[in-house]
């Protein structure tokens, strides 16, 4: 148990709500599968092999036993899943793959299918991640494709169609009609990509000379474009957990980039949704079989620095290769598929995926240990047939009865928690962390914390409907000593949860800290099934004497409100107003884009004698540019600062007011210019954003 200090620094602001565009989440490993039980019956899928390898056909329950936890389990229900006997009727068109926006309403029972369609069948989901991929890698993705459904596709298979671009779409949903699959991926084309590719880092060495003045540090914005990519993963995953015969999803990429711990969490989200689910990823890195030159390609230009010539670039540029290989392997060997890497045979997948599907044993039993503890319970599962070989899930745990828990198991599982080096991903968790200078080494540090409505259950209580949520924060310095902690719990009221479900419940404090390096980690609970999200990240506050330009952290939000009392200063309260950031970062086109920042000890701009009379003048100059991919599609008109408008922090603040009606739905790099004119300084920070149509057109 980890023991939090209290910071007089920090406390709660407030609990708001806000419009919520969010995707779902969720994580896990290989052999020992994380398998959270939904109902009391545990099913175990196991495919039985000789001593060849080939798959062993018409065994009945008695050859199997199933252990948990070395206890002997009596096998209650029993299928066989056959995908080579012929389906006895043809499935045209099934839908459990509805909408992926929150607001969608659940499927009837109708439209997601009777168990018989999905009975003997090979389940099939292509997924094309156009934000990664480069026109030639779409086509030989979508050419693999095409030659599967006209080639390879047995008539037991079920095959839906998947894209992921500016928004998550499901082009075709399961079918085993190749004319309605043809028509989706004859869709396709080189141009359907958004250009999403990984930025620059900020760093000039070894990157090519293109004769910029300066390199763009998009690391932000690679987090956030890997955490799209994940997220949408999972909500597939989750989308068909209802289902519960074998699927497989096939993974078009170009590989997946990973920013540190940043995009660890939704890695293990991502992975443990597809094992509740059943669902095995299988990835393809479209670039196929590459040759890494030193120095870079002929079509490049020279790098710069001295990487080219000590052979730090070759071992870059093979790290980087790897580090988005690697992603793809866990991804698959973590969910029971497999990573086809370094191949131009793009046609192997779709054999692996038929053979693994193809026959096995759905084992099903009710637990000896009624306890509802939570715990990991080990599977084993033994057939008396000599030289066979088993594949089966090894493991789940064990569902908790958090009502019947006490107030100190209660508060001893949030410590837990948040001494965990897993994440905690039951309850989807947003947070965001800015700074802003308050005098010399001391800064507020505003965090706010996001959690989709539609994950709170509310209980009536007389005339209202309420909820709390318990906060429990701890912020630990570069040598792992606590510095500040949070502990609170927020309580919900609301005439009617139905507009909650539709919007975020964000909850805000601010820190006081001083520059350096931190590790944030935060756990909020919801009390009424105790299910938990957890969300960590690192936080650098520099140090201001050493820059020529000194800019604090750039706040996105969509919405002000008045302002509250507050026991530590808070930048974002100014003239009454309070600026509630916007977590996610995405908007829809019918809103307003709220931009705030501030630059600290501007030089001086020389001023007569009548005008120092009312302080020295100043000379800052500002706007926001917005590009999709290379290309920029908005500027705005620039604004001026004469004077500090915050003297008692040596502050000009920045807070600027954008309509994005005229700006298209799709993701956007949001690039915020800063010159101080008087010195001759300038900044050009960047943040990713996402905009939305509004209405129908979103739910598309």
């Amino acid at each position: 148990m980890v023991s939090t200090p209290r910071s007089p620094a920090t406390r709660i602001l407030a609990v708001t709500l806000q419009l919520l565009l969010l995707c779902p989440r969720l994580p896990s490993q290989q052999a020992e599968y994380t398998f959270h039980a939904q109902t009391d019956l545990v099913l175990v899928n196991v495919t039985v092999r000789d001593k060849n390898g080939n798959l062993v056909r018409g065994l009945t329950p008695e050859v199997f036993t199933v252990l948990e936890d070395n206890k002997p389990q009596k096998i209650v229900s029993f299928d066989v899943e056959n995908t080579d006997a012929l389906p006895t009727q043809d499935v045209t068109q099934v839908k459990p793959l509805p909408a992926s926006n929150s607001s969608q309403p659940t499927p009837s029972a109708a439209a997601l299918g009777t168990a018989d369609e999905f009975r003997d069948r090979c389940l099939i989901v292509l997924f094309f991640d156009l934000s990664a991929m480069q026109p030639d890698e779409i086509d030989h993705a979508v050419t693999s494709a095409v030659h599967y459904v006209d080639t390879q596709m047995a008539p037991a298979d079920l095959v839906a169609i998947v894209s992921l671009g500016s928004s998550l779409l499901v082009n075709q949903d399961f079918t085993s009609d190749h004319d309605l699959l043809q028509k989706e991926l004859q869709a396709f084309n080189g141009g359907a990509g958004q250009g999403f590719e990984e930025g620059t880092t900020g760093t000039t060495e070894g990157t090519a000379d293109t004769g910029q003045s300066f390199t763009v540090d998009d690391t932000e914005y690679n987090i956030f474009n890997t955490d799209r990519r994940l997220e949408a993963l999972r909500s597939v995953a989750e989308r068909l957990a209802h289902i519960q015969q074998k699927k497989s999803l096939i993974y078009f990429s170009s590989g997946m980039d990973r920013t540190g711990i940043e995009n660890q969490s939704e890695l293990r989200a991502a992975t443990n949704a597809a094992v509740r689910s059943n669902l095995s990823i299988y990835t393809m890195d479209m670039r196929g079989l590459q040759t890494i030159v030193a120095g870079g390609e002929a079509q490049s230009a020279s790098l710069r620095g001295v990487s080219a010539y000590s052979g730090q670039s070759m071992m870059n540029a093979l790290n980087s290769n790897f580090t988005s290989q690697e992603t793809l392997v866990t991804l698959a060997s973590d969910t029971g598929g497999r990573a086809f890497l370094d191949s131009n045979d793009f046609s192997k997948v779709f054999k692996g995926v038929q053979d693994d599907t193809s026959t096995y044993y759905l084992l099903g039993y009710h637990s000896t240990n009624a306890a509802r503890d939570g715990h990991y319970r080990r599977i084993t599962v033994k057939i008396n047939l000599p030289g066979t070989k088993l594949d089966y899930r090894r493991g789940y745990y064990a569902p908790a009865d958090y009502q019947h828990a006490n107030k100190d198991d209660k508060e001893r599982q949030l410590e837990e928690q948040l001494a965990s080096d897993l994440p905690a991903t039951d309850l989807p968790l947003y947070l965001s962390a800015a700074y802003f200078r308050l005098d010399g080494n001391r800064f507020s540090v505003p965090i706010s914390l996001a959690v989709p409505g539609s994950q709170i259950p509310f209980v009536r209580a007389s005339d209202r409907e309420k909820a709390t949520l318990d906060v429990i924060g701890l912020v630990l310095d570069k040598d792992h000593r606590p510095v500040a902690s949070v502990r609170d719990t927020a309580k919900l009221a609301v005439n009617t949860s139905a507009e909650v479900r539709k919007k975020n419940v964000q909850y805000d404090t601010v820190l006081t800290l001083a520059s350096g390096r931190y590790h944030l980690k935060f756990v909020v609970r919801e009390n009424q099934t105790g299910r938990m999200g957890s969300f960590e990240t690192d936080l650098e506050i520099p140090e201001f004497k050493t820059q020529p330009l000194k800019m604090s952290s750039i706040v996105l939000a969509s919405q002000l409100q008045p302002a509250r009392k507050s026991p530590a200063p808070n930048p974002l309260v100014r003239e009454g107003s309070e600026v509630i950031p916007n977590v996610t970062h995405v908007f829809s086109t019918a809103q307003h884009l709220l931009l705030y920042y501030e630059v600290y000890d501007p030089a001086r701009v020389s001023v007569d004698t009548a005008q120092r009379a009312s302080g020295p003048g100043i000379h800052l100059l500002s706007n926001v540019a917005f590009f999709r991919g290379k290309a920029k599609v908005f500027e705005s008109s620039l604004v001026e600062l004469n004077d500090l408008n915050a003297r008692d922090r040596k502050a000009g603040v920045f807070q600027l007011d954008l309509p994005l009606g005229s700006l298209k739905p799709g993701l956007y790099t949001c690039q915020v210019n800063v010159i101080d004119d008087a010195a001759g300084h300038f900044l050009f920070p960047r943040v990713a954003l996402l905009i939305r149509a509004e209405g129908p057109a979103a739910a598309r």
